[in-house]
């Protein structure tokens, strides 16, 4: 589907249940289009089988990673470094996943906006729930009281971005006792589920970030 507002169009694709591997994979076919100018702006938001994600501060690292390796298989939880910014961090069914693929040229070639743009369309969406997000000073994502609901990591190369942000909506919140969240020791994690005491609608809470996202960015 596409959508649009401002006339600048965000082609969006639902991916559903997709590996890690291939979620990247698919980034990075798509990362080389938008830069090449073979396709526009594009929004992929899926979910990712129960997986551990080391990002570029962690130097490779696995610090931040508190459960052993054979936990973690008997878990079925897969480990991959990755190559956005930021920590480590956990992903799952019932997290929605958000890869933007945009071209921020020439407008918006500001990393610091974007990232902060990122954090408004969470704290809009969390906002349809009845719940005020917020931004906490020099912490990276958005937070419900003092629990992170959405986090962010991203990478940019010649202003296309890839990776993005994932938000906390079914997910099994145990899997994050497993690390410690964006190495952040101090704060928890929640989610819409834990929230508003029920099951929230994964499609349901997609169109919201369509929309959300569609105003933010278009």
């Amino acid at each position: 589907m596409t959508s649009s507002a401002g006339g600048r169009e965000i082609a969006v694709r639902r991916l559903g249940l997709t590996s890690y591997a291939d979620g990247l994979a698919i980034q990075d076919s798509l990362v080389g289009q938008r830069s090449s100018g073979g396709i526009g702006d594009t929004l992929l938001l899926l979910q990712h089988p129960h997986v551990v994600t080391l990002g570029v501060r962690t130097g490779g690292g696995r610090a931040h990673v508190l459960a052993t390796p054979e936990r973690l298989a008997e878990l079925g939880v897969d480990v991959h470094e990755s190559r956005r910014g930021g920590d480590v961090t956990y992903h799952g069914p019932g997290q929605i996943v958000g890869y933007p693929i945009l071209d921020l040229r020439p407008d918006r070639c500001d990393v610091h906006r974007y990232v902060r743009d990122l954090e408004e369309v969470m704290i809009r969406v969390a906002g349809e729930y009845g719940f005020e997000a917020r931004r906490i000073p020099d912490l990276t994502g958005v937070w419900v009281g003092a629990d992170k609901i959405g986090a962010i990591g991203v990478r940019i190369q010649r202003w296309v971005t890839s990776h993005g942000f994932a938000f906390n909506v079914n997910t099994n919140l145990d899997y994050f006792r497993l690390i410690v969240p964006c190495g952040i020791s101090d704060r928890g994690v929640t989610s819409l589920n834990q929230l508003t005491g029920r099951e929230i609608s994964i499609a349901e809470v997609e169109d919201c970030f369509v929309r959300h996202f569609t105003a933010v960015f278009a």
